[in-house]
């Protein structure tokens, strides 16, 4: 009993250390790796009292820029 736990513990310690540092191979899974958001750009524009509101102002907070016009 204990040679064989011996030799599964000997198994578990040769092959898991590789199998975790690995990288995973995107392209075989056939998905995209995660590519983190990219900062908003620099944006102000007047609020309807016509004050100029910039983006930079308001960080930290839910943002909803809706464009609107007729054509």
């Amino acid at each position: 009993m204990k040679d064989s736990l011996l030799a599964l513990g000997l198994v578990a310690l040769l092959l898991g250390p590789p199998a975790v540092w690995a990288k995973p191979d995107f392209a075989s899974m056939q998905v995209a790796p995660y590519d983190p958001p990219k900062p908003a750009p620099t944006l102000a524009l007047p609020d309807l009292q016509g004050k100029t509101v910039r983006l930079a102002d308001l960080k930290g907070k839910a943002v909803l820029v809706f464009f609107w016009a007729t054509w």
